[in-house]
């Protein structure tokens, strides 16, 4: 069976055109890990967050996830990050894990406090906020809907507390 040469050249010039756009999409992603310093925080679920995810700062991302751990003591996720050496936070920043939409991945949100003394290389973050997922999100929905409404009107009766109750019946 002979072959075209039009077919030869065609199949040639369909892999470098595939040559090029490799090269493009590996020259304009960022796809490197971000250098600068180290940062942890303890969450009690990381909710798939992957090593070389994004860490923002009002969307801009600012470093990478580098690592991923239990604490054997505390049974709760340790995430390490690597921040730029020029965004330097304050101690009373908060992280949190966060989902970039319904189709996308998870990254570290951190929003920043006001305190005047900042984190230096190798602290951790105190403040931190779990991930909920979507189907947590939906599961308080559906309890919340599932509940019977609570009595109102003169029928239900006064709400006491238990302090108030006992100093109302002492008089």
């Amino acid at each position: 069976m002979g072959r075209n040469p039009i077919e030869t050249i065609m199949g040639a010039l369909v892999l470098m055109v595939a040559a090029v756009f490799l090269a493009f999409a590996y020259t304009t992603a960022d796809l490197r890990q971000v250098r600068g310093y180290s940062l942890t925080a303890e969450f009690l679920r990381a909710g798939g967050l992957d090593t070389g995810g994004d860490v923002r700062v009002a969307g801009i991302p600012v470093g990478t996830v580098i690592a991923q751990r239990l604490d054997p003591e505390t049974f709760e996720a340790v995430v390490e990050m690597s921040i730029l050496d020029s965004v330097r936070l304050p101690v009373d920043t908060r992280a949190a894990i966060t989902s970039d939409g319904l189709l996308g991945g998870t990254y570290v949100k951190l929003v920043p406090g006001n305190a005047s003394e900042l984190l230096r290389p190798g602290d951790s973050i105190r403040h931190t906020n779990d991930y909920q997922s979507l189907e947590d999100l939906v599961g308080e929905i559906i309890f919340l809907a599932t509940q019977p409404p609570a009595p109102q009107g003169p029928s239900a009766g006064p709400v006491l507390s238990p302090s108030l109750g006992s100093s109302l019946e002492a008089n």
